[in-house]
């Protein structure tokens, strides 16, 4: 009996490891958004990979792998995000400048500057607004962010709306 449940064991890895590289965008994305520093987007990434493993063997088949992937990537980057916030407040920061994200082919300055501030208002947002905001650019339907979120369709329209309000009102 051992030998199968060595058997089942390297199954699980294996399944989990092809989904896992599937879906891997996801990880990076969930980073990105919640960690500006390329050090503490790195150790968060891998802390998303370690908790999806850990809760690998209570996904359920029947719902979509990306689904349960981004929720559980959303938690571990909000605790993240709690548990940082708490060790920042004993911390002197030595640069307060704003993570900017740099145009490759250049850019004009009202790009660039429209870019930044839209980088200051996610970078302002809460950590629920800023998860809603990432899978809305993602272009998830509003059913598929509420499940992640666990919240109604129509309360994800309402939210989203109340979220790109407020976006414009900062821009302007």
């Amino acid at each position: 009996m051992p030998e199968a449940s060595a058997t089942m064991k390297l199954d699980a890895r294996l399944v989990f490891g092809e989904l896992l590289e599937r879906h891997r965008k996801i990880v990076f994305k969930v980073a990105n958004s919640y960690a500006w520093h390329p050090d503490d987007r790195a150790d968060l990434a891998q802390e998303i990979a370690t908790q999806l493993w850990r809760a690998f063997p209570g996904y359920d088949p029947s719902r979509t792998f990306s689904t349960w992937m981004y929720r559980i990537a959303l938690n571990v980057a909000i605790s993240h995000i709690r548990i940082n916030t708490q060790r920042d407040k004993h911390m002197v920061p030595l640069d307060e400048t704003l993570h900017d994200v740099a145009d490759e082919r250049g850019g004009d300055f009202e790009t660039d500057d429209r870019v930044r501030a839209l980088n200051r208002i996610i970078a302002g947002l809460d950590n629920f607004n800023r998860a809603l905001l990432l899978l809305y650019l993602e272009e998830h339907s509003n059913r598929e962010i509420g499940d992640i979120l666990g919240l109604s369709e129509t309360n994800v329209s309402t939210k989203l709306s109340r979220l790109k309000q407020s976006i414009r009102n900062h821009l302007e």
